[in-house]
């Protein structure tokens, strides 16, 4: 049994589940301060992490002949045949994508499972199935599973139109560019390799260099609609002015040496940049 748990378990990119499944919290936090309500904290997390452990799955089960051509992702299950029946892959990402469409609208409301199943329908078909080969622009769109993470943890608390965790989404929208494309030079040679067409195989890291650099400045100005039009205030503002600060100076660092090197540090600060900005809205709510 635990042979086969260690099979299954890099199928559901549990790195990538942990940080959906915290967006989706944020968003609960953000539409609610003051009154979380943590049995639908806790119906949330196990929802959310089932929605995106399904399009992880999925992810790999459609992706498993490229996957093979990668050096990063070769070692993966299915490429490897430690699991023999890619059918059983399928099988799992549709049990655990029904099970957290089913189990929100009946424990939360029907707008939670609308928007998890839009973020897992986003990641694993429209971005995996049908953009990921054929443009660079795959990511862009396919970065909306992460905002919708966020919108089904605001509807959580408030099934009704509310603007600040529509705002966050736009944060994950900008956000996701910047943090894939820093990943996507690192890793240029194998996605030239298994032929896709991400934006530094398509334009150079120099020119991709760039795009990152003007996204992230749509980024940095969308963070701070949230203390204009949504209910934070001036801890958030300085904590979300100077996270931005440091990631546009990383971006200028990408802009001056766009080397695999400087894109890994790049990635890596995207992720942290996120973190804090999270964290600062959590204790801007909290306290």
């Amino acid at each position: 049994m635990q042979h086969i748990i260690k099979q299954y378990i890099p199928l559901f990119k549990l790195k990538i589940c942990i940080l959906i499944t915290f967006s989706a919290i944020v968003g609960l936090i953000l539409t609610s301060p003051g009154k979380v309500s943590m049995s639908n904290a806790l119906i949330l997390i196990i929802t959310t992490i089932l929605a995106s452990g399904s399009a992880s799955a999925f992810n790999h089960y459609y992706d498993m002949d490229i996957d093979a051509l990668m050096d990063r992702t070769k070692g993966r299950p299915l490429p490897t045949g430690s699991i023999i029946n890619p059918q059983n892959v399928l099988i799992i990402s549709v049990i655990l994508f029904l099970s957290a469409i089913f189990l929100s609208a009946a424990l939360l409301n029907y707008v939670v499972s609308i928007h998890l199943a839009l973020g897992a329908i986003v990641y694993g078909v429209i971005y995996t199935a049908w953009l990921k080969r054929r443009t660079w622009t795959n990511i862009i769109i396919g970065g909306l599973a992460g905002s919708f993470a966020v919108l089904a943890g605001g509807a959580s608390a408030n099934p009704e139109f509310c603007l600040p965790p529509l705002l966050l989404a736009v944060v994950l929208f900008f956000w996701t560019p910047s943090h894939f494309w820093s990943f996507a030079i690192a890793l240029k040679d194998d996605y030239r390799k298994a032929g896709i067409p991400m934006l530094p195989v398509v334009v150079g890291n120099s020119k991709t260099a760039w795009y990152i650099f003007l996204n992230t400045i749509f980024l940095i100005a969308s963070s701070l609609l949230l203390p204009i039009y949504g209910s934070l205030g001036t801890l958030y503002t300085v904590v979300a002015i100077l996270a931005g600060g440091y990631f546009i100076f990383r971006n200028i660092q990408l802009l001056r040496n766009p080397s695999k090197e400087v894109a890994w540090r790049n990635f890596r600060d995207s992720i942290i940049y996120l973190k804090i900005i999270f964290i600062a809205i959590i204790v801007d709510v909290v306290f």
